[in-house]
């Protein structure tokens, strides 16, 4: 049995233990497995980039963040777009995949990865995606690996910053990763004691985030802090059109929309406002316990299923039980944050403001 594997897009910290839980689970199996391991993703995949891997390399790397195999970003709206040299990579991944007689190709990978994934699916070829994001934005599934070691790495810095926050009071925004969805800074958030939070599915209104920051300064808290997502949008940016939006990013005068946000509420009432962007630390260090434990289980049962023959899923979590979800109903969905989320209704009855 000859399995392909690859790491595909941005890293975190659980790649190498779910990898481990596929391997281990394979090699404990059957006798007569070997392991490909694609170097930096699909890049290796179309340019014929791998090693054979063996027993050994699964070993002691459970604890290891990042990827032994390492990752690159091949975009899929790129996929179908042949490189410089005129390659057609759809063909060239395909042609790998046979030339190496594989039996299947397990992708370690987020929402553009899987949709690539359920491509190779669509031309024939025996794939299983594993879900590995810190915006837990895949859908499907309950939780992606990554996720919690990121909630961890966000909140701790939320927590260094109360203190100094506190003691000089001032206004600190600290800017969380997550694009397009706000889970990792929902939760951060709510972990940290943010009291503000800021998140792309609910557009802001810059003056009702300036009013919460007014209102705890008269009834005599010294300070605020404000999460925010570094893809969080004001109402008014939220009604530009796409071309509009991509324009006003482009020509924008501030690093981040922290920095903006906090040059307005600085504006609007007259407080100090400090900027913490922990930025890539937050995918980086050794997954958390939390995490180790559900790669592992994410990758035995990749691992079975591929005993099992079982393909073209993505291998998820619901209500803390495995779940196999068609990878033709993962492609091209996000799992978003909803206004009316519990979740967000509790921040609120505490007194958190989402500035809508």
């Amino acid at each position: 049995m000859r399995v392909g594997m690859l790491t595909s897009g941005g890293d975190c910290q659980s790649l190498n233990a779910t990898m481990r839980g596929v391997a281990k689970t394979l090699y404990n199996q059957r006798k007569d497995v070997e392991i490909i391991g694609f170097i930096e993703g699909y890049r290796g995949l179309i340019y014929e980039d791998y090693r054979i891997m063996k027993s050994k390399d699964f070993s002691g790397i459970l604890t290891n963040g990042g990827t032994i195999l390492g990752t690159s970003r091949q975009p899929f709206k790129l996929m179908r777009v042949p490189d410089e040299n005129g390659l057609d990579k759809v063909e060239a991944m395909k042609n790998t995949y046979k030339k190496l007689k594989l039996d299947c190709l397990v992708v370690l990978g987020g929402n553009g990865s899987q949709k690539t994934t359920n491509l190779l699916r669509q031309e024939g070829l025996n794939v299983i995606g594993l879900p590995k994001t810190i915006d837990n934005d895949l859908w499907g599934t309950d939780v992606t690996f990554g996720f919690q070691s990121a909630i961890n790495l966000a909140t701790q810095t939320i927590d260094c910053i109360h203190t100094t926050a506190a003691s000089h009071g001032r206004v600190f925004i600290v800017e969380i990763m997550g694009h397009k969805v706000g889970w990792l800074t929902l939760h951060a958030g709510i972990a940290g004691g943010a009291d503000i939070i800021l998140v792309p599915e609910i557009p802001y209104d810059i003056n009702k985030v300036a009013a919460a920051v007014n209102k705890r300064a008269k009834e005599g808290k010294r300070f605020s802090i404000i999460a925010v997502a570094e893809g969080a949008i004001s109402k008014e940016q939220a009604a530009l059109s796409k071309k509009e939006y991509k324009k006003y990013i482009a020509t924008r005068q501030y690093p981040s929309i922290s920095y903006e946000i906090g040059a307005k509420i600085s504006e609007l009432t007259g407080q100090e406002v400090r900027v913490a962007v922990p930025g890539h630390m937050q995918r980086g260090g050794s997954p958390c316990p939390y995490d180790r434990v559900l790669s592992t289980r994410l990758g035995a049962a990749a691992g079975k299923m591929i005993l099992d023959g079982e393909f073209g899923y993505l291998v998820g979590m619901k209500n803390n039980h495995i779940a196999k979800i068609p990878l033709a109903d993962v492609a091209g969905k996000l799992k978003m944050i909803q206004p009316d989320d519990e979740m967000v209704q509790e921040a609120k009855l505490m007194g958190i403001s989402f500035g809508d």
